[in-house]
């Protein structure tokens, strides 16, 4: 019984780093993903394009960024309380028309959670 007690947390204590680890994401990879974003969206700078600025996006309410035109429904999103996390941007990346029904942004969506954890590492460089 002791052995066992032992194996279990020494497994627990070995594999839980690599979870976490799974969930940061890789942010060389997420630029690769960036591309698809890239059309519409920059990260790097505070410069608008046909969609906002993704630079500082974290800890940004929805619908706010300085001289971008956005659609009433992302507008409403902000004013109703969202504000651009990791848990947020994941549901959004999943399926944006989903999270904020009405929104003009016309890309479906990532269907990979490795990809969104990739591209969520990617976007954190340019939020600190």
């Amino acid at each position: 019984m002791r052995i066992l007690v032992v194996a279990l947390a020494f497994s627990t204590t070995m594999l839980c780093p690599f979870a976490a680890l799974s969930q940061e994401g890789d942010a060389a990879a997420g630029a690769t993903v960036f591309k698809k974003c890239a059309v519409c969206h920059v990260a790097d700078s505070d410069t608008n394009k046909v969609g906002p600025s993704l630079n500082h996006l974290f800890g940004r309410t929805a619908g706010t960024h300085a001289d971008f035109s956005y659609s009433p429904a992302m507008i409403d999103a902000g004013k109703g309380g969202l504000v651009w996390d990791e848990a947020h941007l994941r549901d959004y990346l999943h399926n944006p028309r989903t999270k904020v029904k009405g929104t003009k942004m016309a890309f479906a969506g990532l269907k990979d959670d490795t990809d969104i954890s990739n591209l969520i590492a990617y976007l954190k460089q340019y939020s600190q």
